[in-house]
């Protein structure tokens, strides 16, 4: 019952002042607003970014050759670096932390044939340990490779979710079906989805490594290798590692940069995982110093609240009211329009970004660095709690000065 008249009180007061206590809160509102849009903004930004890089995982290596620039133990420029199959056994021999390695071959022209149909695609040889390596690539239909499909040479393939559509139709269901590639009859085992390379990934055709030796005559040749480190090792010098092991073994000098060559997925990773650690620290620069605006409006109503009010706080202290009773009712009235305000503010902001993250799900609409903007409700709780302890500091300097007003000079007060 007292609560109840204590929050009839602070109403009551809060309602004599109604432009005053709307523009205050309204300080409150805009800043937690601002900060849950800015955030869900970051949010999409990130994911649009991350979307790009498709199906990969983030620590992944590729190495590859070219040929050489510089002249190394007796041998001349221009001289083509081929990898091999027993490059990849000498690498998991000698160099330690590697989680998965894997050889893959590729044929850019192949040409696949189902009844009527036919397609240029590109067909890819690869061992079930590269699905290890990209592991995030989504198989909507069928399976994987297994290492029994690479032991048997099985005639097996994987299609892209692009070759299907071109080749058996929209939205249709290849497994089990037999198809031609260069006119080898192989069975579709598995259908995928990969986003990498805005998509265009998709365009692939997966089959065993070993039977991608037998049709396409490849021997023991291996065009490009992948590596993933074990989780906790240093990416980079195990990259370092790799190259100058390929270096030592295929005569190349340390200093040709064009003869064994590499791709770090850590490196750009590192780059964009920076670039948002800084986007994220100027949205909540920015966030809260526009909510610091508004408790700063705040601090200035109180202590405007307790001068017009020293007349009423000598009263009740003259009639027994403590210091407790003082400070906790001003301490009341900032923390309920704080609370309703910033607790509006954040409903409406998430609202918001909801409501901009059904539209573009709903009309597939697809941007290039924005997706999916979302806010973690984890953060936008703990803004809410942040805003609501520094509204309540923000009344206690002027009620502790309200509980400090002795009623003598209170009754004295204009």
């Amino acid at each position: 019952m007292i609560m109840w008249d204590g929050l009839q009180e602070i109403l009551f007061t809060l309602r004599q002042n109604k432009l005053r206590t709307l523009l205050t809160a309204f300080g409150v509102f805009w800043g937690i607003f601002m900060l849950i849009l800015m955030l869900g903004a970051g949010k999409g930004m990130q994911n649009g970014v991350y979307d790009g890089f498709g199906g990969d995982v983030m620590d992944f290596i590729v190495v590859y050759t070219g040929t050489t620039s510089v002249a190394h133990n007796g041998m001349g420029l221009g001289r083509f670096i081929q990898l091999s199959q027993e490059d990849i056994k000498t690498i998991k021999q000698q160099v330690p932390n590697i989680r998965f390695i894997s050889a893959e071959n590729q044929n850019e022209g192949a040409t696949i044939t189902f009844e009527k149909k036919i397609g240029n695609f590109s067909v890819h040889g690869v061992p079930n340990e590269y699905f290890k390596i990209k592991e995030s690539i989504p198989f909507t239909l069928g399976r994987k490779p297994n290492p029994l499909d690479q032991q048997e040479n099985r005639k097996i393939c994987e299609l892209g979710s692009a070759v299907v559509e071109k080749i058996f139709g929209k939205d249709a269901n290849p497994v089990g079906k037999e198809v031609r590639i260069n006119g080898v009859v192989m069975k579709v085992v598995g259908v995928f989805h990969d986003r990498g390379n805005r998509g265009r990934d998709s365009e692939r055709i997966y089959i065993p490594d070993t039977t991608y030796q037998k049709v396409f005559g490849n021997g023991n040749r291996v065009q490009t290798i992948w590596l993933r480190p074990i989780e906790g090792a240093d990416g980079f010098a195990l990259e370092k590692k790799v190259i100058e092991l390929l270096q030592r073994r295929h005569s190349v000098s340390p200093e040709d940069k064009r003869a064994v060559r590499s791709f770090n997925m850590a490196e750009p990773a590192k780059m964009v995982n920076g670039l948002f650690l800084g986007i994220n620290a100027i949205i909540w620069f920015v966030g809260l110093g526009t909510l610091a605006a508004g408790i700063v409006g705040i601090s200035n109503i109180m202590i405007i609240t307790v001068k017009e009010r020293t007349r009423e706080i000598g009263i009740r202290k003259a009639l027994g009211a403590t210091p407790k009773n003082i400070v906790g009712t001003l301490l009341m009235e900032s923390i309920l329009v704080t609370s309703i305000a910033g607790y509006a503010g954040m409903v409406l902001g998430v609202a918001l970004i909801e409501l901009i993250s059904f539209g573009l799900r709903s009309s597939g609409t697809k941007l290039e660095f924005f997706q999916n903007p979302e806010v973690d409700f984890q953060v936008a709780i703990t803004a809410i709690i942040l805003l609501v302890v520094v509204g309540a500091l923000a009344g206690l300097v002027p009620a502790l000065k309200a509980a400090r007003i002795m009623p003598i000079e209170a009754m004295r007060a204009d």
